[in-house]
């Protein structure tokens, strides 16, 4: 097979996933009128507690020090010009707009969409998917429907977190390295900043929860080949959401903001 053959066909099997992928999150969303049972909401529950709760120290780590990063760097640069004060526009506009929702996006992937990828994917290989089959239990209204609630529902309150606490770091760096006082750096934090930053940034939030969650139930369905294919499962599903939330972050920024 030549280098053309093979590239065709890497396109066809990547097309193939992605519609495959489409339908089961169609199926999912068409699967939400069932989420008030006993034990769907006691499914979504758990997602919501180890999507949110556990993923807090992590994040906040994070968002802390690229606050503090975004501070630095952009007032460094304004210090050039006497205007190291609008660090506080700088840095809110900045994570409101892009970077709250992105790095949120990009640990979630990395944790928690790695975290079902592997779950699923065992499961799979253990033949425990086929058993609800089996008993007629639809896989996608079992285990996909209550993660793509929870994801769909907690990234928002995540990413505001994420902003908030970015802003936070932004603020003592301003304050401990460029001599910005507090009320100044947080005067300046609404300066610029519209309601239509925030609601983007939630609209992000929201998209790329479900990204994870599509790309990694897909993936996990997807494994085979025992304990090899979990780990390939689980390594597709981060580079995959990775790549996804970039691009769909820039064609998103490029619809609000022209």
């Amino acid at each position: 097979m030549n280098a053309c053959a093979r590239l065709g066909r890497a396109i066809l099997l990547a097309l193939r996933d992605a519609g495959r992928a489409l339908c089961m999150l169609g199926e999912a969303v068409g699967q939400v009128q069932y989420l008030f049972s006993r034990q769907n909401r006691a499914d979504v529950m758990q997602q919501l507690f180890v999507s949110g709760i556990k993923s807090l120290g992590v994040i906040t780590v994070v968002a802390l020090f690229t606050g503090m990063i975004l501070a630095l760097q952009t007032g460094l640069e304004l210090r050039r010009f006497g205007q190291e004060v609008n660090i506080g526009t700088a840095v809110t506009v900045v994570l409101l707009r892009e970077m709250g929702p992105f790095m949120t996006g990009l640990i979630i992937a990395a944790s928690v969409g790695s975290a079902i990828a592997a779950q699923l994917g065992t499961m799979v290989v253990a033949e425990e998917v086929a058993a609800l089959e089996i008993m007629s239990i639809s896989p996608v209204r079992y285990l996909v429907m209550p993660r793509l609630v929870a994801l769909a529902l907690m990234m928002p309150f995540l990413t505001i977190y994420t902003d908030a606490v970015g802003i936070l770091g932004g603020a003592i760096v301003g304050y401990t390295q460029l001599g910005v006082s507090y009320t100044a750096y947080f005067n300046n934090c609404t300066r610029f900043a519209e309601n239509k930053d925030l609601f983007v940034g939630l609209f992000k939030a929201v998209v790329f929860g479900v990204i994870i969650v599509t790309v990694a139930c897909h993936q996990g369905f997807s494994a085979s080949e025992g304990a090899v294919g979990v780990g390939r499962a689980t390594r597709r599903t981060v580079i995959i959401s990775f790549l996804t939330i970039l691009t769909m972050g820039y064609f998103i920024t490029r619809l609000f903001y022209k």
